[in-house]
């Protein structure tokens, strides 16, 4: 194999380690009938351990891509550094908060959120309302995507640059931790 994704996913748990998050858990799905792998790592600030942040990070491997790298690699073997195909893995950097009390606007949160995360990590901004018994009143929660296309060949030569993305997450991320307290996010949840 070309790339060994594996090792690239050991990899970016070191290096969130370098700027400053505490990896949790880490999990590897393979998908029986198409081989697609999906790779789950779960992770917080430093400063974030004990709640109300989750972060998930998720690599979704398309094997119909890896193969054709495989391909290419084989072709292009004398100079790997110009790539004329798209060989992309995306990561989706997967943020949210516990129930809350007074949750922040979508669109000012989302705009905040926009001049944090810039172009090197857009973010999609969600809410959801829900109501379970009457008695409990209404569920509030915050949810955040990021997604990033990663080279493949940049990864497979060691040229991603993933400092920069590492840097806006963590930002972001310490930003929604800041912001819990004055959405009154409920944390730890209350035993039932």
């Amino acid at each position: 194999m070309a790339i060994d994704i594996a090792g690239f996913i050991t990899y970016v748990k070191d290096h969130a380690i370098e700027h400053g998050f505490h990896v949790h858990d880490e999990r590897h799905f393979i998908e029986t009938f198409s081989l697609r792998q999906s790779f789950e790592i779960d992770l917080h600030p430093e400063s974030a351990c004990d709640g109300p942040l989750d972060l998930n990070l998720a690599f979704d491997v398309e094997p119909r891509v890896l193969l054709r790298l495989e391909d290419w690699v084989k072709e292009h073997e004398e100079d790997l550094s110009e790539a004329t195909e798209n060989f992309e893995l995306p990561i989706y950097f997967n943020w949210a908060l516990p129930k809350m009390a007074t949750p922040p606007d979508l669109v000012v949160l989302a705009a905040e959120l926009a001049g944090i995360g810039g172009v090197d990590l857009p973010i999609e901004v969600s809410g959801v309302e829900s109501t379970g018994a009457l008695s409990t009143g209404a569920d509030r929660r915050l949810s955040l995507v990021g997604r990033v296309e990663l080279s493949l060949v940049d990864v497979m030569m060691g040229q991603e640059q993933l400092c920069g993305i590492l840097d806006r997450c963590r930002e972001v991320s310490d930003y929604l931790v800041e912001g819990s307290e004055e959405w009154a996010v409920e944390y730890p949840p209350p035993v039932t």
